[in-house]
């Protein structure tokens, strides 16, 4: 038997190593790391250019629920899908100059007729339950009796006392409203959604 023969029997023989796995190297984790966090941003940002918006309060008239300068969250989506309620908290262009954007609260739907009277809201002849206003913040207003045009909402702010809503400028089209308030995120004592019931406990506070 010659030597080669030896050498491969001798190979056979012997038992073979076990091979370990490599360990992944660290450039590659990195560029693992870098591209799932790239894609998470990409989502980040299409969810908050499609669906989301940040924006920023400005003035007072929606006390006690929203603050000056208070940030919060507005679902830019939500109206293609469900209509604009009573009681939703709308962000739209101000009717008298659109380079301007307002924030306050539906009160009167298309085709009902509102009337202000000592400060209290009649929609279709009954009084409006002013559950989110607390009592030290209406004012003893008066508006005549009107009909709100097919597609048109009228809104006002919470602190009726110190609101320019739609008791000035009328109510605004529908086209004009592109947000609905969802969320606020600061100051962090008033982090949370806002929904009919955070509402109402804002103005019991």
């Amino acid at each position: 038997m010659s030597s080669d023969s030896m050498q491969e029997d001798a190979q056979l023989g012997s038992p073979a190593s076990p091979e370990k796995a490599p360990l992944p190297p660290l450039r590659r984790e990195l560029r693992s790391w870098t591209r799932d966090l790239a894609v998470a941003l990409g989502l980040a940002i299409v969810i908050m250019i499609f669906l989301y918006q940040p924006v920023k309060v400005e003035g007072t008239s929606m006390n006690p629920l929203l603050s000056d300068q208070e940030r919060i969250f507005i679902n830019k989506f939500i109206y293609r899908f469900e209509p604009i309620e009573r009681g939703d908290v709308v962000v739209f262009w101000y009717p008298l100059d659109r380079s301007k954007s307002f924030i306050k609260r539906v009160v009167a739907l298309p085709g009902e007729t509102i009337e202000i009277r000592a400060g209290n809201v009649y929609v279709n002849g009954r009084e409006l339950p002013d559950q989110y206003v607390p009592s030290s913040y209406l004012d003893g207003s008066n508006y005549p009796a009107r009909r709100i045009p097919p597609g048109e909402y009228f809104v006002m702010g919470d602190h009726r006392d110190s609101s320019n809503d739609s008791r000035v400028f009328g109510s605004v089209p529908r086209p004009y409203i592109y947000g609905k308030a969802v969320f606020a995120y600061w100051p962090v004592d008033h982090f949370g959604s806002l929904t009919s019931s955070s509402t109402v406990s804002a103005a019991s506070r």
